[in-house]
């Protein structure tokens, strides 16, 4: 074996995609000592979308001080470029599931009012372009919170304004623009999500994703609602239909309730992070790609990193190996495309240990040395 590709994704909430990638390596270059490893920091528009597009471009950081989906102040950093024209940031910084303990998840209390915030700040220090990563919200207000924090106000039927959050969907009467952030007109976003789905409906961002967030049965139908009557509302005063866009349901309707308003294009995310990477050309020569995230299933191909990472490998005809800490639907994988799939469990353990760091490292490199053992084996 020459030359490996490593293009894992982070395993949320236990090992990050670099140090993923460092303990592969080390198992690749035990086996195989001459092998050329080519290693990518994957993201697909959530969490680890920032510092993976930047890895392949000249950038600054800076910092700035917003608010969280709970309106608690919360610094955070993003990217921008050398040329001070284009900030990359990701809405998971601020408004991130993460960010919020478990029992204060809540979609219909929740809002991205500190994107916004974040966004004005990089106007103000002159950026006109902006790639933002939409994936891993604990919001479901569909952008209003994002578009409130840039001067729109949304007014019920008595002219009254609403806190822009989920359950003031529902309530939505008139949307006020008179006030929003006039350098918006010269801006231009690309907005990239790690799902397809559409704004509302059964496959809509409540019902498949807000439970996830917190939600209650209950909640999810009046989130719903909240986006079917947005979705009106923006029919009626924008002339845009985001019902059945695909993507448009991403971050709690975010991907689709954006559009209306700014100059932006909805891309999938790891198609446009993988374009910025030059992965394609990375692929020339290589015997495997070696992939894998937290978990593994049939969802794993639907917009997600993985997906886009096997599409081009296929096409390359590279196999592909991808390892997960939880496994499901393995025939079904088979014939999406992956050459195999394992699970680097390593025997019957908590979740809370399997989920710890230093475990879930050692594991991947314990399983990766199983299957290059068994690669060196039949190459000899």
């Amino acid at each position: 074996m020459k030359k490996v590709i490593l293009a894992f994704d982070t395993f949320k909430g236990s090992a990050h995609s670099i140090d993923i990638a460092q303990a592969t390596a080390r198992a690749v270059s035990k086996q195989f000592p001459a092998c050329e490893i080519v290693s990518f920091p994957i993201a697909d528009g959530g969490e680890g979308s920032t510092a993976a597009i930047c890895s392949a471009l000249q950038v600054e950081y800076t910092n700035c001080l917003v608010h969280d989906a709970l309106m608690n102040p919360i610094e955070i950093s993003y990217a921008i470029t050398q040329d001070g024209t284009t900030a990359i940031l990701e809405m998971a910084s601020c408004c991130g599931l993460p960010l919020i303990a478990p029992d204060k998840r809540n979609p219909l209390l929740t809002t991205t009012f500190g994107v916004g915030e974040l966004v004005n700040d990089a106007l103000r220090k002159g950026c006109r372009s902006f790639i933002m990563g939409i994936g891993g919200s604990a919001t479901n207000d569909a952008g209003i919170g994002m578009m409130a924090a840039l001067g729109i106000r949304f007014l019920n039927e008595d002219g009254e304004e609403l806190i822009p959050c989920g359950e003031s969907l529902s309530k939505i009467h008139h949307i006020d623009e008179s006030q929003l952030n006039p350098l918006l007109k010269e801006t231009h976003f690309t907005i990239i999500c790690d799902v397809n789905n559409p704004f509302c409906g059964i496959n809509g961002a409540a019902y498949v994703y807000a439970p996830q967030k917190g939600a209650t049965p209950q909640m999810v139908r009046e989130l719903d609602h909240g986006l079917c009557h947005y979705a009106q509302i923006l029919y009626q005063q924008k002339q845009m239909d985001i019902t059945h866009l695909q993507g448009a349901g991403a971050a709690g309707g975010m991907g689709g309730g954006l559009l209306p308003f700014l100059h932006a294009v909805l891309k999938p995310g790891i198609e446009t992070i993988l374009d910025i990477l030059h992965f394609r050309e990375s692929l020339i020569g290589a015997d495997l790609v070696l992939t894998g995230e937290g978990k593994l299933d049939a969802q794993t191909t639907m917009g997600k990193a993985l997906g886009g990472i096997l599409e081009i490998a296929n096409k390359e005809q590279i196999p592909v190996v991808a390892l997960g800490g939880t496994i499901e639907s393995v025939s079904q994988l088979n014939e999406l495309g992956f050459t195999a799939v394992f699970s680097i469990q390593q025997g019957p353990i908590s979740l809370e240990d399997a989920m710890k760091q230093d475990t879930a490292l050692t594991n991947i490199e314990t399983t990766i040395t199983q299957i290059l053992r068994l690669i060196k084996r039949f190459e000899s």
